[in-house]
């Protein structure tokens, strides 16, 4: 195997550390490439606290690769502690890797300069081939000593400007991949705790919902859901409500709208209602109601508010939360849908009133107009929408 080496603090990685990576497998042709996270760098003995714990930067890095089988991650320096030197990690790689003629030891002409005066440095350069890539020189660099060289480009990112952009709140999301912005905004690393204090759901659990949606469902159908998300998080913004709850609710509400009827059938047995004639007639139905064992069985969420507007959406019920209602609006509201303006606006206009009453007034909006075209093309409504119904005629709901 050709094995190659990525050191570094990773702290956090970013995308110009995935970057180089990349371009380092393809360059020299490597089957993989360890990267290691160093316990303390000889590079950053004076440096401020991390601000991050060696476990935090090992599960950002992990969830930075997820996937990528050309990549992997060796603990090794975190492991002996102390100061991480190169001879060492080297010594230790080869003894457990076994690889396939020399390593190749990458790292940034930034570091480059001062290799001879490196830990042992004579005995690095019988053990690995040296090869440096770009971080500041665009143009050629001569170095006393013998190397390969990367032709990369220079991504102009850093875990320093990384950190001080999440301490300042400023735009970083965009510098590292998104399943390492969720781990550190689970983590609350950086000062991010000073966006986004105490959360019920975790951005990684999110993001593995939003991901069973893309997955599952057709393009134009994750689409729908993820307007529906969006615009469910708008509304509880609006109406004082759980933002997270409004998104999950709404990127899941449809999850399991394309599987097979039998499948949907038997998950929506398991919340123990009756399968009304008309579920029967059409199995489709029930995808709201599977779609809510789904989040309960595979995810976890136990949320009563979530799973009851993921079950109900397409029919509504009596005593509707304010949740349910929000999902129900968001499923027939959202911009790909075609919908009265008049209920758009009143959807999407931050002058609309902002209290419970104003809530009903939409739902009840967007409920009529539902059921009026439902009507108009002599669909039969369900039970559950009926009751519904009559209760609204009696101002009940």
């Amino acid at each position: 195997m050709r094995l190659g080496i990525l050191g570094g603090s990773f702290n956090p990685v970013h995308l110009g550390h995935l970057f180089l990576a990349d371009k380092a497998i393809n360059a020299l042709k490597l089957d993989r490439l360890v990267m290691i996270p160093a316990y303390i760098s000889p590079f950053k003995i004076d440096a401020p606290e991390m601000e991050s714990s060696v476990n935090d930067r090992i599960k950002m890095l992990a969830a930075a690769i997820a996937g990528d089988s050309r990549l992997t991650i060796d603990d090794c320096e975190i492991n002996r502690q102390g100061i991480s030197y190169t001879i060492d990690t080297l010594k230790d790689i080869i003894s457990r890797y076994n690889p396939e003629g020399r390593l190749y030891l990458v790292i940034g002409d930034d570091l480059a300069k001062d290799f001879p005066k490196w830990r042992e440095s004579e005995k690095i350069l019988k053990l690995a081939n040296v090869v440096i890539a770009r971080r500041l020189n665009s143009g050629e660099v001569k170095y006393p000593f013998p190397h390969l060289t990367i032709e990369n480009d220079i991504i102009n990112i850093s875990s320093q400007a990384v950190r001080k952009q999440i301490a300042e709140g400023s735009g970083w999301r965009s510098l590292v991949p998104s399943s390492v912005r969720a781990v550190i905004e689970d983590r609350q690393l950086y000062n991010t705790c000073k966006v986004k204090p105490d959360v019920e759901f975790s951005q990684s659990l999110i993001m593995q919902i939003e991901e069973a949606a893309r997955e599952t469902l057709s393009v134009s159908r994750f689409l729908h859901s993820r307007n529906t998300a969006l615009l469910a998080r708008d509304l509880c913004r609006r109406f004082s409500l759980d933002q997270d709850a409004g998104y999950i609710a709404g990127i899941a509400h449809d999850l399991c709208k394309q599987f097979d009827p039998k499948q949907m059938t038997k998950l929506a047995k398991s919340d123990r209602r009756p399968i009304s004639a008309l579920e029967k007639e059409k199995p489709s139905l029930l995808h709201g109601r599977a779609a809510a064992i789904l989040l309960k069985e595979r995810y976890c969420i136990n949320n009563n508010d979530i799973l009851e507007a993921v079950a109900f959406h397409t029919s509504g019920r009596e005593n509707m939360s304010s949740l349910a209602k929000v999902i129900y609006i968001a499923d027939k509201a959202e911009v790909s849908r075609t919908i009265d303006p008049g209920i758009r606006s009143m959807c999407c206009g931050e002058d609309f009133q902002k209290t419970p009453e104003a809530l009903d007034i939409i739902f009840s909006a967007v409920l009529r107009k539902t059921v009026s075209k439902l009507q108009a093309r002599e669909l039969n409504l369900s039970l559950d929408t009926l009751k519904l119904l009559e209760r609204m005629k009696d101002g009940k709901d």
